[in-house]
């Protein structure tokens, strides 16, 4: 832990920013770019953070919502969120070169779906209604997953079977709002399987422990992260319950309300997994300027874990996107 005196100071959440997912997923589209050439497409945003999203942007990747506005022939990337298999034989009738960067701990999650389906168990999925990574799982088995989104909605779900039920969750979830579910669930079906591992990301219940730590000695927390970054929103919640007196997401620095300083000694800083430490170092230097320049380093954890590159990468795709489309030339 590193200190220095001073009346005003920060407290640094460690670890925060990207975890292995999406280092993985963002690298993967920069070595798509440096070895195929723009533009690379990619359904859906590679990672919930608007800078990281410009930012390829600039490099020649297109961020498309459906497989249908990516022309025959092209590459396409999914994001590190996942997707159904109907994505799949979407790019497959649009002749589409795929790169699939899903994160392996959602792949896990897909997996446990498809052997508990296969094993014709109801599979109640903890999760938010809309968001990419449910939607993908969902697809795996949509016959036998019940979406449950929060402990309210425990009192309306049915079963087929209540000694033939599992759990399992969205990666990005709060851990204790995810677990404050499950009990609702076991009380609802005693015989409630639970899946072989936590199905919540490690980054994500670091990130949340290193603000359990500083939440209440904290006046204010501001957490970086994009709106539709279901973790980034999730830090913010967890610095509340956690004793902080007020708590505020920003993108940037510049979405820094001065008047949130008024009075404030302590202010806790952190990150969702898809942010930069670039923008990190914005908020520290806003904050410095305005006499917070003693930063004290909360540590929760150790992050060691790396993933490889998809193994698309590894190939000629755009000679497999070009043959693709010949082969269908030459079939009508």
């Amino acid at each position: 832990m590193t200190a220095t005196t001073g009346s005003r100071r920060v407290l640094l959440a460690a670890p925060r920013g990207y975890c292995a997912g999406v280092d993985r997923a963002v690298i993967a589209v920069e070595k798509a770019l440096e070895q195929y050439g723009a533009p690379i497409y990619v359904r859906h945003e590679i990672v919930h953070n608007k800078y990281v999203v410009q930012t390829l942007e600039r490099k020649g990747a297109v961020f498309v919502e459906r497989t249908e506005e990516v022309p025959e022939g092209a590459i396409v990337m999914f994001s590190a969120h996942g997707v159904a298999p109907a994505v799949h034989e979407e790019a497959e009738r649009g002749k589409l070169a795929t790169i699939d960067a899903t994160c392996p701990l959602v792949t896990k999650v897909h997996k446990e779906a498809i052997r508990y389906a296969n094993d014709d168990f109801d599979i109640l999925l903890i999760g938010h209604e809309g968001h990419e990574e449910v939607i993908g799982t969902s697809g795996e088995a949509p016959d036998h997953i019940t979406l449950v989104d929060g402990p309210e909605d425990v009192a309306k779900v049915e079963v087929r079977d209540p000694e033939k039920v599992v759990w399992l969750s969205q990666t990005t979830l709060s851990v204790d709002e995810t677990m404050e579910t499950v009990d609702a669930l076991k009380t609802k079906f005693p015989g409630l399987v639970s899946p072989p591992s936590d199905d919540i990301c490690y980054a994500t219940q670091n990130r949340q422990l290193a603000v359990k730590q500083m939440g209440a000695d904290s006046d204010l927390v501001i957490v970086v992260g994009s709106r539709n970054s279901s973790n980034s929103v999730r830090l913010v919640e967890v610095a509340k319950l956690a004793g902080a007196k007020d708590a505020h997401l920003v993108d940037y620095a510049s979405e820094i309300d001065e008047s949130w300083l008024d009075g404030v000694t302590t202010v806790g800083v952190t990150s969702g997994a898809s942010v930069p430490d670039v923008l990190v170092e914005e908020v520290l230097e806003y904050l410095a300027q305005r006499g917070y320049a003693d930063v004290e380093i909360v540590k929760a954890a150790e992050e060691s874990i790396t993933f490889s590159l998809p193994k698309e990468l590894r190939r000629d795709l755009r000679a497999e996107a070009a043959a693709l489309l010949e082969g269908s030339r030459v079939g009508r």
